[in-house]
């Protein structure tokens, strides 16, 4: 039985071997990551399913960038250990958290992922938005926290001014 919790600062090797695990060799050259350095995550976004020994078996973050003046919440990454994987998780981590980011009035969020997958929680391709290169945009999605927050709102993807 997993719960959730609020990522704590002791939590942080685990989730990085969490994230080591689950993603290939190399994941801090993915351009999401380039939109990371040097910036703090939404820490009220940064959550951790706990098994009952206290042992995470699920993380998720989000990071602001913006589009323009336009501030948003970038997804990612959310991991799940190969040993809980098919028990809803990582579908918990992303509901909780988008519900959270909803309360804390954030408008738009975007992620780089496998549409069938997301289009659950409401995210579909966007067009006129770029992640830095080398991003396939087939998988570049966005999600609407708020009706109309996507609107108008076009162009690069940049790290936090």
């Amino acid at each position: 039985m997993y719960s959730l919790h609020q990522e704590r600062p002791d939590d942080l090797w685990e989730v990085e071997a969490l994230y080591d695990l689950c993603f290939a060799p190399g994941r801090e050259l993915l351009s999401s990551y380039r939109l990371r350095d040097g910036v703090s995550p939404v820490s009220e976004l940064c959550r951790v399913a706990k098994d009952d020994g206290g042992s995470i078996g699920g993380a998720i973050r989000y990071w602001p960038v913006r589009v323009g003046s336009a501030q948003l919440l970038l997804l990612g990454p959310v991991a799940v250990h190969p040993t809980a994987q098919g028990e809803g998780l990582g579908a918990a981590l992303i509901r909780d958290t988008l519900e959270r980011a909803r309360a804390l009035e954030w408008g738009r969020v975007l992620l780089v992922g496998d549409e069938p997958y997301y289009r659950r929680f409401g995210f579909s391709k966007i067009e006129g938005v770029q992640m830095p290169p080398p991003t396939n945009p087939e998988r570049v999605l966005a999600l609407e926290l708020h009706p109309g927050a996507w609107q108008g709102v076009t162009g690069e993807v940049a790290r936090k001014a």
